[in-house]
């Protein structure tokens, strides 16, 4: 427990035997529960968990290689029925002893101080930076930064660090029917906490790196987290066009989106478009204007949303205070 606030971490591990101990034996004393999840692992992974010595109590299950991110969904919702009604933070830590232990207290006390509904680890704004990152992976991050803020409306420069920690509010809120089993769950996660609302910060972690040999398969992970990143923006800003609340930011965002593929689409085109490619300017010009301009409404439109959120929830508990106060009086 740490300031009042239960803490649990959920471990997603599949044929991590070499490393699984050691993340559990360097587990902090103020983490009350570990759920680590068995995602058909053929190495004895689970044995070794729940035969290892750690200070927070271990609660292991055992899936069928359903994927990491059901994996951790599985842990969250298990952290849910574990701390009941009570307050906690849920961190996640991968089991290959690639995440530094040493900042996991600072990492939840963004959560606990109000500073975020949910934090994420950044690799690239820690002392260390991405220096000892594989060149492949650098360039990875780069390109999926990019359309990861796209699809968020907010700058993520790691999105690929899966160390995080998040407010059980969150978790108690969260739709499991609707999620991302693959490897791009931290993406799919980020872009819905961005769609409802949920503040997100960021603190630098420290990568551990060693010769591990990736599981992902480059071509078909980048086109399926592609592809889901495009759709799930897209519906994002479509459940906010469409919503009673819409802010003007929005409006203002799908009127430049709009603009963009008319000036892009052949035979189409506008008073604006045709005025200015008489005056000599590109067509691509005109897109990348315009759709620059949308990101940045679509960014405004998302500070918005959070400041929605956050006043519903103060005049939600304003009106619980008030109701305790009438009905003891």
């Amino acid at each position: 427990m740490l300031q009042g606030w239960g803490i649990g971490v959920v471990i997603p591990a599949r044929n991590e035997s070499s490393h699984i101990g050691g993340v559990l034996s360097t587990i902090p004393s103020f983490v009350d529960h570990v759920v680590v999840i068995d995602d058909g692992s053929n190495d004895g992974t689970g044995n070794i968990a729940i035969t290892t010595e750690c200070c927070a109590e271990i609660t292991l299950i055992r899936l069928n290689g359903l994927g990491v991110g059901n994996a951790i969904d599985n842990g969250h919702q298990k952290l849910i029925e574990i701390f009941g009604d009570s307050k906690f933070v849920s961190a996640v830590m991968a089991g290959d002893g690639q995440m530094d232990a040493d900042d996991l207290e600072s990492l939840v006390d963004g959560v606990i101080s109000g500073k975020a509904d949910h934090i994420k680890g950044d690799r690239s704004i820690h002392h260390e930076g991405l220096r000892n990152m594989p060149l492949i992976r650098r360039l990875a991050t780069v390109l999926l930064s990019f359309f990861t803020s796209l699809a968020a409306g907010q700058r993520i420069s790691d999105p690929q660090c899966g160390y995080t920690a998040t407010s059980d509010i969150v978790l108690r809120n969260w739709n499991w029917n609707n999620s991302w089993s693959g490897y791009g769950y931290p993406n799919y996660w980020i872009i819905q906490l961005a769609k409802y609302g949920w503040k997100i910060s960021h603190h630098p972690v420290r990568a551990i790196y060693r010769d591990e040999t990736s599981g992902i398969n480059n071509i078909s992970f980048f086109f399926k987290v592609g592809l889901m990143m495009a759709v799930e923006h897209h519906i994002r800003n479509l459940y906010w066009l469409f919503s009673r609340k819409v802010s003007p930011h929005t409006i203002f965002a799908f009127i430049s989106y709009y603009i963009g593929w008319i000036a892009l689409i052949p035979g189409i085109s506008t008073d604006l478009e045709r005025t200015l490619v008489e005056r000599g300017i590109p067509i691509y010009l005109i897109v990348i204007f315009t759709w620059s301009c949308a990101h940045i409404f679509d960014r405004m439109a998302v500070v918005v949303k959070q400041e929605l959120r956050i006043s519903f929830e103060q005049s939600s508990e304003n009106n619980y205070s008030r109701g305790v106060i009438n009905a003891s009086t």
